[in-house]
């Protein structure tokens, strides 16, 4: 894991991949538990037997619960300190380029593309990857924007 410390910690990774999580596994029960709370129950997802049927041969992860990981995966590949506290602010440039089948492993790979000042802090925004392990395409793509205040 990486341990970044300060606004000049952060500024020091603009355009570096800061790695990649460990492997995290897509269950039917968290895409049925992601249907409840968000109430998209669509068959695609929460019906495997009719999901077998589809054009993925198989139940697949909700997109927004793929970019939900997100929050997941960053504390995993690293530690940022010096500040009194992060939150997460947005994201821009979503997209979903290949589905997430039940039962696979997923990681997330990130890139620190800006850090910028702002009232009592930074904001970084970082372009996360998350992956199907040994999928030719990524699942997600999205940057994500953090900021970090002191």
């Amino acid at each position: 894991m990486l341990t970044v410390t300060g606004a000049d910690g952060l500024k020091d990774l603009v355009g570096q991949h800061i790695g990649w999580s460990d492997p995290f596994e897509i269950t039917q029960q968290q895409v049925n538990t992601f249907a409840e709370a968000t109430g998209d129950h669509q068959w695609i997802h929460v019906d495997p037997e009719r999901a077998k049927t589809g054009p993925f041969g198989g139940p697949i992860a909700h997109g927004y619960l793929t970019l939900s990981l997100l929050p997941y995966f960053l504390p995993l590949m690293w530690r940022v300190e010096g500040f009194k506290m992060g939150v997460n602010y947005g994201a821009e440039k979503v997209r979903f380029p290949a589905p997430v089948p039940v039962g696979s492993q997923v990681r997330c790979g990130a890139t620190v593309d800006s850090v910028d000042d702002v009232g009592g802090g930074v904001q970084v925004t970082l372009t996360g990857t998350i992956e199907v392990v040994g999928a030719p395409k990524p699942s997600c793509v999205a940057q994500a924007i953090y900021r970090y205040y002191e």
